[in-house]
């Protein structure tokens, strides 16, 4: 399926790798994805401030990673994901939801992707197969990623960044 990739979206797959090697994390994960993709285009010509987006992802690491589903399906069994995230953070530091410490040592320069990164990389040649597209681009990457529930797909909709909106950015001014 790799071959099917443009050359931008090799290079922002790439880029998930090389942000999961400057975080010291294991994987590339979804949110890998997403901040090598907000890098290029289509996403820059959204005009989402990526550092905010950033920031919003590391708070959502912070809260364990869930979703706001999650979080809803919680409150509704009476359970408040802020009172708890404050209480581990009171005994274990901050942060301690986030998951490991990033390592400093690796033993493999080799990162496996995570089945929701593996899961945008397939959806991403549903997306250009329902576009009629022959080539998987960075705005099929995108538009995976938005498509997918959770946590991710959350902070997008939260900077406003939509299936629909990204679909009116590439139709280009004349839509």
């Amino acid at each position: 399926m790799f071959e099917r990739f443009t050359r931008e979206a090799r290079e922002a797959v790439e880029g998930a790798v090389g942000h999961a090697e400057r975080t010291g994390s294991a994987v590339v994960s979804e949110e890998h994805v997403l901040l090598a993709l907000a890098e290029r285009a289509p996403f820059t010509s959204l005009g989402v401030d990526t550092g905010a987006l950033a920031a919003a992802l590391a708070e959502n690491r912070r809260r364990g990673g869930l979703s706001k589903a999650d979080e809803e399906a919680l409150a509704g069994l009476g359970i408040d994901l802020t009172e708890i995230v404050s209480r581990v953070e009171a005994t274990h530091g901050a942060g301690a939801l986030a998951g490991p410490a990033p390592r400093t040592r690796r033993w493999s320069n080799h990162r496996r992707f995570t089945a929701g990164a593996k899961s945008v990389l397939e959806q991403s040649l549903r997306v250009a197969l329902g576009r009629r597209d022959r080539r998987i681009g960075t705005e099929h990457l995108l538009l995976a990623l938005i498509a997918r529930p959770g946590a991710v797909g959350d902070v997008l909709a939260d900077h406003g960044v939509t299936y629909e909106r990204v679909e009116h950015v590439l139709a280009g001014p004349e839509a």
